[in-house]
């Protein structure tokens, strides 16, 4: 490739709306350019990066016997409304209708379509276990489009469905592709990436493992032990809570005048967060009821573990004026006629305060064993850092992070909703087992960048670099440097993906462009060198800086390039 005939303009300033560095340099390298919210075009150095990294996942995905197929993004709604997803799932989803009026969707994901596929082709015990996997365009119509290509509606995903005909067949297979990942990653260049288990979410299931890029500028919480290594996503996660003693107290309506936050309630009557009882309010989506949790003042709900404990979908209440509930002052003693929900933070509690369910009040001395009838507490809580693990009792720490590949065991969620079955060996009609799993290319590629790069541009690895090698040709004008460049460029491009800086610009324009595009060695060529027969060969983490003589670069790269292939 010569850089006078690349498409794409590279350019030095820091764009406005930009803050994580991926997204800086992929606008200023010219590797994506936005077409609309969260939508992008991927130009030629950025489609040359996720080829490459298509082409790692296809090959360790044929390793554990996957078969590749390719599904519509253009899917019926009836599908969709066969599992219960149709309606279930928000305003993510895009809806619309074809000219015949008939419901259809843009695939988000392809549980539904791949079921539709498995159910007609795999009838007998014979064709199982199998996976199916697919590398295609996916929308979403996601409301916080941020960060480039990190979180965007139009993505390319690599999905994989597998079929088993029992739970412990799926669960050996889901230990195989665990691993398959890792060495993905590994493969692609990007380190700092850990397994962790999380919650299911809208994919349903049994288990979950999230594969999350630490960095700062992540949007997901990761619970960390570094002592036992206990990793969790923060929606799932659980700690030691700590107790605080204390002695019973008769109970004492106070007065609080316009006092609805804790920080405030605690100054005004001399208290910590921790002696304090807490109320949130959320409306159920199956029934739009209120749901009122109680929690303990220092302490926050975790709506993950919250929507599993309901077994719905919840949103914030913001219907105050009708339902009955004082707000502000919402308290568990003296509380009728609503559905409520104990953490188990508060299950050993005494001497609380919380609200009187009537305005501008407070009551305190609340003892939960002694003043309150609950049957039951749940987990409901997060994670703070500084909490203590469950499994060896140190004190766990809370990282961000941003995920770039997750796996599912969905069991019969959607093979059972869509009513597919297989004949067993006895004759007899069974529903199989399934997993998912899945991987974005294009977060992938933002977060290998994030992960190698410096203040110049990125650093890509060779494995995924949109080329090997790159020539910068200084002073082309002058015919001994031309004629080594265009010598050398014939000759390397043979056996590697070249890229020649022909344009006759300034040594500073065109060193500044090559830290843009990041590839891993660079060739250059300049007069007083070349008087010498020789050119300088460097590589673009800075790591070494040497002259080799012109005969001898072949031979030169393919021993710095053994160690990386």
């Amino acid at each position: 490739m010569l850089m006078s005939k690349l498409l794409g303009e590279r350019f030095k300033e820091k764009p406005a709306d930009a803050f994580l560095d991926s997204h800086i340099f992929l606008l200023r390298g010219g590797y994506i350019r936005q077409v609309s919210n969260g939508i992008f075009t991927l130009l030629p150095p950025a489609k040359r990066i996720s080829a490459k990294i298509e082409k790692i996942i296809r090959e360790e995905m044929d390793k554990i016997d996957g078969q590749e197929v390719l599904f519509p993004v253009v899917l019926p709604a009836d599908l969709w409304k066969e599992s219960g997803r149709f309606e279930s799932v928000g305003s993510e989803l895009l809806r619309f209708k074809d000219r015949t009026g008939r419901d259809m969707l843009l695939g988000m994901t392809h549980e539904e379509a791949a079921v539709h596929l498995a159910r007609s082709e795999a009838k007998s015990h014979t064709k199982y276990p199998f996976m199916i996997y697919q590398i295609q365009t996916k929308f979403r119509d996601e409301p916080r489009s941020r960060g480039g290509l990190i979180r965007v509606r139009e993505f390319t995903m690599k999905d994989a469905y597998s079929f088993h005909t029992s739970q412990e067949d799926l669960e050996k297979y889901y230990a195989r592709v665990l691993e398959s990942y890792k060495t993905i990653f590994r493969r692609v260049g990007i380190k700092n990436v850990l397994a962790i288990e999380s919650d299911t979410g809208m994919m349903g299931g049994s288990g979950a493992h999230e594969f999350m890029y630490l960095s700062d500028g992540g949007e997901d919480s990761i619970v960390i032990c570094e002592h036992c290594g206990y990793q969790s996503n923060m929606e799932v996660a659980d700690s030691v809570i700590t107790e605080y003693p204390s002695e019973e107290t008769d109970i004492e309506e106070v007065y609080t005048p316009n006092v609805k936050e804790i920080d405030d309630l605690c100054s005004l009557l001399g208290v910590e967060p921790h002696e304090t009882m807490k109320a949130v309010v959320y409306l159920r989506a199956d029934n739009e009821k209120p749901l009122v949790v109680f929690i303990r003042g220092d302490l926050q709900v975790n709506e993950a573990k919250l929507k599993k404990v309901v077994k719905t979908e919840i949103y914030p209440f913001n219907d105050y004026e009708e339902c009955g509930l004082c707000f502000g002052f919402i308290g568990a003693y003296g509380l009728d006629g609503v559905e409520t929900v104990f953490d188990k933070s508060l299950e050993h509690c005494k001497n609380l305060v919380c609200g009187a369910n009537r305005e501008n009040y407070h009551v305190k001395g609340i003892s939960v064993p002694r003043d309150l009838n609950i049957d039951k507490f749940d987990d409901i809580a997060k994670v703070n850092d500084g909490d203590r693990c469950v499994n060896c009792g140190n004190p766990l720490v809370i990282k961000r992070g941003i995920e770039v590949g997750n796996i599912f065991q969905l069991g019969t969620k959607y093979s059972g909703s869509m009513g597919m079955t297989y004949t067993d060996q006895n004759g007899q009609l069974q529903v199989p087992v399934m997993g998912c799993y899945g991987i974005g290319i294009g977060r992938l590629l933002a977060c290998i960048l994030e992960d190698s790069h410096d203040e110049y541009g990125p650093i890509w690895p060779y494995a995924v670099a949109p080329w090997q090698v790159h020539i910068c040709m200084l002073n082309p004008s002058d015919e001994r440097v031309r004629e080594a460049g265009e010598k050398l460029y014939k000759e390397l491009s043979q056996k590697y993906e070249v890229i020649m800086d022909d344009r006759g610009v300034t040594a500073g324009v065109q060193f500044a462009d090559a830290d843009l595009l990041g590839v891993p060695y660079r060739v250059i060529i300049g007069k007083k060198n070349i008087a010498n027969g020789e050119v300088e060969l460097t590589s673009r983490d800075k790591s070494f800086k040497e002259l080799v003589k012109i005969e001898g670069v072949m031979q030169r790269l393919d021993d710095l390039t053994k160690a990386v292939k």
